[in-house]
């Protein structure tokens, strides 16, 4: 696909995992009080590109708690970039483009005969065209808008219809956000409007799949360092305004935002669904 990619983004801060753990003696290696708190539990992540992609994190979160996983990336060039990142945790790698006719169904068809069943699924997948992301929304091309629209949301509802026959009573299903859903964000352009979609439509789902005890949710990080971010213009400004006025005074690490993925997709998260919960160090309460 040509273009420009959006995927949940990251600000990496001094701390590392080893240091935010300190916190938490009973958490050690995504092991809390020696059991693995997703043991048993199957899922599909949709989009990673790279070791600094959204998806990249969850899935790790993911795999330390013990979780039984197959990853995927766009293409061939992506698989490039991807294939070694999932051969150390040992997951099967799958492509798919989610424009293309029946790959999106494989993916799951794949997914499923390789895990046995499905528990959960994270999608973390949007784009936009760079002409339109970099313009002004009123002068958004309808062809790019409806693009943007169909690859960044239609897909979660697209994936969610597949998925369903899959998934279990109590089965998860969590898609990427971002603050620019809820606020006009300077330079955000487009993807505004295309997460607020987003947002809705997990509401929607939320109420649909409820009846069988499918749960659904979108997590909203704050900005980060991403390949795919730095197509933003001035996203440097971006992530340096978020960290000054976040309650934190920092951003958030990939390992917090799959942290908060893997708490969803678990057994503490059953009498929650329908939100967009927030993984931005505060940001979003003060601004």
């Amino acid at each position: 696909m040509g273009g420009f990619h959006i995927r949940a983004m990251d600000l990496a801060t001094h701390e590392s995992p080893q240091t935010m753990n300190h916190a938490n003696p009973s958490f050690v290696g995504g092991v809390v009080d020696g059991q693995a708190p997703l043991s048993g539990r199957r899922g599909l992540v949709v989009g990673v590109a790279n070791q600094d992609s959204i998806a990249w994190g969850c899935a790790q979160a993911l795999h330390r708690r013990g979780a039984g996983l197959v990853v995927s990336c766009l293409n061939e060039r992506a698989r490039a970039y991807v294939a070694p990142l999932a051969d150390d945790l040992g997951v099967p790698l799958l492509c798919c483009d989610v424009e293309q006719p029946g790959q999106l169904d494989a993916l799951v068809a794949q997914a499923v005969s390789h895990l046995g069943g499905l528990d959960f699924v994270v999608h973390s997948i949007a784009w936009a065209p760079r002409e339109d992301l970099h313009g002004r929304v009123v002068d958004s091309h309808a062809e790019g808008f409806a693009r943007a629209m169909n690859i960044s949301c239609h897909s979660f509802a697209q994936l969610a219809r597949l998925c369903e026959p899959h998934l279990g009573h109590g089965g998860t299903l969590v898609t990427m956000s971002y603050i620019g859903a809820e606020e006009a964000v300077p330079h955000y352009g487009l993807m505004g409007p295309v997460k607020s979609a987003l947002e809705s439509l997990v509401r929607y789902m939320a109420l649909e799949l409820g009846p069988r005890g499918i749960r659904v949710h979108a997590v909203s990080p704050g900005p980060m360092p991403t390949r795919a971010a730095s197509g933003l213009v001035e996203f440097d400004a971006l992530m340096a305004r978020s960290a000054a006025l976040a309650p934190l005074r920092r951003g958030v690490t990939l390992d917090e935002v799959g942290g908060c993925v893997a708490f969803l997709v678990g057994p503490d998260a059953t009498g929650m669904t329908g939100q967009t919960l927030y993984v931005d160090a505060g940001t979003h309460a003060v601004r």
